[in-house]
């Protein structure tokens, strides 16, 4: 009876050990879970950018007087030698009439002076006169010619100076306000002369930095291959003074300007200077895009804030991970990879973030699983219950713009 009764606990002892120890194994957590893809994926990357005319021009008065009046519309746009302001012009058309008056004079003494010369040139032939009378009045002749010359020029002077008193505009393109009121004394020399300034809007340039990262994986993955500028090969790229002169329907790179409201400029823009140099502040590379405006429209206008996106560059094959994959620490990325046995792998990766997705350069291939929710959850080794999600690069949706008029004119395709 003992003997059984020791045999029976032994065997309840050696059951809760192995229900203890069963309970001590924890469950496979539920984790959503993404396969890694590969394919095309374009450069979709924005930039800041601040909208500047191609012309800024400072008009001022030339000429001081009165400013008898204003002869445009503020914020209008204006052509080429548009009469702006009207001054005073009275003296100078008096300053004219002496200065027409002293060349009359001038050539007066000029012919009296001839006469006399050539009168003095046929006596001296006969020696009826001496030689230093021939050499007065060849030199009172002389100098009456000279006089002629500085009368001619006062006339001149004095008639530009009456043409300074309308003031013109010197390009096309917006004038802006007014700063003496009519009425006004103004000063060639001082700050009165200061009228108005001028902006040209076409073309309208558009002034952003890149950072100097993404320019030279621009540049190192065009070489190599990892990005491509639309059908070129590496090697087969133009000049940027052939870029520059090519029209911006066929070169094959090119920006478009996103509007504060979302829109798409209608017209296409050229990069058409970048620095030589990298901001060492910043760590930045000044870039400068041009776009032209043929109908003087004020979708663009110069000192606006707008955000431009490079079109025709795209990674070639690139691996692709959602954002919410990638755990960030101090020093490098880290994903977590559910291997064959459905455990945790930490694996540091190298890439770069592009809109809610990480383009990969190093740690990750294509078909892989990486876990893409609920990474706080799980640690290295751990294993899991994998929940494949859905991961794909989103389709092409078009951005319609509207031109001035609120005519489509152009629909253009972002990702």
């Amino acid at each position: 009876m003992r003997k059984a009764v020791w045999v029976l606990c032994c065997f309840v002892l050696i059951f809760s050990a192995c229900k203890n120890k069963e309970a001590a194994v924890p469950a496979a957590v539920t984790v959503s879970a993404v396969k890694v893809i590969q394919q095309d994926l374009p450069w979709n990357i924005e930039y800041p950018a601040q909208v500047a005319g191609s012309l800024e021009v400072q008009i001022r008065a030339q000429v001081g007087g009165i400013l008898q009046s204003r002869l445009y519309n503020e914020g209008e746009f204006v052509t080429e030698g548009t009469q702006l302001f009207q001054i005073d012009d009275s003296e100078y058309k008096v300053a004219l009439e002496k200065a027409k008056g002293s060349l009359a004079q001038t050539q007066a003494e000029e012919k009296r002076t001839y006469r006399t010369f050539v009168r003095m040139k046929t006596l001296r032939a006969s020696n009826a006169v001496s030689q230093q009378d021939y050499d007065n009045a060849l030199s009172a002749y002389e100098t009456a010619q000279a006089n002629v010359q500085v009368a001619k020029a006062a006339v001149e002077g004095a008639q530009i100076n009456l043409g300074y008193t309308k003031v013109t505009a010197p390009i096309s393109g917006i004038v802006g306000q007014a700063i003496p009121s009519v009425g006004s004394l103004i000063s060639p020399t001082g700050e009165s002369g200061y009228l108005t300034n001028m902006v040209q809007i076409n073309p309208l340039y558009a002034k952003f930095s890149m950072p100097s990262s993404q320019f030279n994986q621009l540049s190192e993955g065009f070489q190599s291959g990892q990005i491509a500028f639309g059908d070129m090969k590496p090697g087969q790229a133009q000049s940027a003074q052939e870029y520059r002169d090519s029209d911006v329907n066929d070169v094959s790179i090119y920006v478009q300007a996103i509007l504060p409201n979302g829109e798409v400029y209608p017209q296409r823009g050229k990069i058409i200077f970048f620095d030589s140099s990298e901001n060492a502040q910043t760590s930045s590379i000044a870039m400068k895009a041009q776009f032209a405006n043929p109908n003087h429209s004020r979708l663009l206008m110069p000192g606006q804030f707008v955000r431009l996106r490079l079109i025709g560059a795209a990674f070639k094959d690139a691996i692709l991970i959602p954002s919410s994959a990638v755990l960030h620490t101090a020093k490098e990325l880290l994903v977590y990879v559910v291997d064959a046995n459905q455990a945790v792998e930490a694996r540091p990766i190298e890439a770069d973030l592009q809109d809610d997705m990480y383009v990969v350069t190093k740690g990750l291939k294509a078909g892989e699983v990486v876990i893409s929710e609920g990474l706080s959850r799980v640690r290295p080794g751990q294993a899991v219950q994998v929940q494949l999600q859905d991961f794909a690069v989103p389709p092409i949706q078009e951005t319609v713009s509207a031109s001035a008029n609120g005519q489509v004119t152009e629909a253009s395709a972002t990702y």
